[in-house]
């Protein structure tokens, strides 16, 4: 969720070019990047994989 949010703008990333990237709906990955919605792990991989990073990556970066 907020590590989404930080990877994407580090990368320079919209919201639109994260969720066009990741085949998701924008407003879907807002709502991701906020906390009210659990995110799938299909749709973590393929966020993960847009953001040029993985899941475990991730993961490590938000203390997990």
């Amino acid at each position: 969720p907020a590590i989404l949010r930080e990877a994407r703008t580090e990368k320079g990333l919209s919201q639109e070019a994260l969720a066009l990237a990741a085949n998701v709906d924008r407003s879907y990955l807002g709502r991701v990047e906020r906390g009210d919605n659990n995110v799938a792990l299909l749709v973590l991989i393929r966020m993960a994989k847009a953001l040029g990073s993985s899941v475990s990556q991730l993961s490590k970066d938000a203390g997990l």
